[in-house]
């Protein structure tokens, strides 16, 4: 059972624009999303356990199917496109893939050092889209915060996972070739090139209590 909040948006999310680094596509998709995957793992963020991708038909719009595959294989594994193309939906026979989203647990670290698993910590996506390959990284927890959803800060909890983010986000970019673009801000948080911001504390020491939209 998960022991954190998740926001329903995102506290933080980064951008990548690949259109003049690569390819746009369904194989490079894969190759993009196998890349910046294995440094996840390696930083214990996101092992992928499943991929959800939602189909669409160019020049109408999306469908309003998504389509789910449990992972067996790694994600460089040349097969998967193909794999993934053959669970076309039969209703929409010229629709393609809009949208890779790697989906599996991470481990983050409690206020005394412990590590927890949690679903979703990261969220990876990557885009084939025609006009050109794009990748976003997305968190909807508070543990890479000054303060929680409530606004009290723990600075323990902090202390250990928002430099793990940092590190993520800096090989990432190194992996790409270009620094990230954070996105725009949320009622739940606001990205930086780092991580996410810390709101102005109010006069008894407190940040924002996020508490009634989750």
């Amino acid at each position: 059972m998960s022991k954190l909040m998740r926001a329903p948006r995102e506290c933080g999310s980064w951008s990548w624009d690949l259109s003049e680094v690569a390819a746009p596509g369904l194989d490079s998709a894969f190759s993009t999303a196998a890349r910046m995957t294995e440094v996840l793992v390696r930083l214990e963020l996101l092992t992928p356990a499943k991929l959800e991708y939602r189909w669409h038909v160019l020049g109408v719009g999306t469908t309003g199917i998504t389509s789910s595959l449990e992972l067996t294989k790694s994600l460089g594994d040349p097969s998967l496109p193909e794999r993934l193309l053959g669970s076309r939906p039969v209703g929409f026979p010229t629709a393609e893939i809009g949208g890779l989203h790697v989906i599996g647990a991470g481990t983050w670290l409690d206020a005394t050092g412990q590590p927890q698993k949690e679903v979703q910590l990261i969220n990876l996506s990557v885009s084939p889209a025609p006009v050109g390959l794009s990748a976003e990284l997305s968190v909807h927890h508070d543990i890479w915060a000054w303060y929680d959803f409530s606004g009290r800060p723990h600075p323990e909890v902090y202390r250990y996972n928002a430099p793990r983010l940092a590190a993520a986000l800096k090989e990432l970019g190194s992996l790409l070739g270009m620094t990230p673009e954070p996105g725009e801000p949320t009622y739940f948080g606001a990205a930086t090139p780092e991580g996410l911001a810390t709101p102005d504390a109010y006069d008894d020491g407190l940040g924002p209590d996020l508490t009634g939209r989750l």
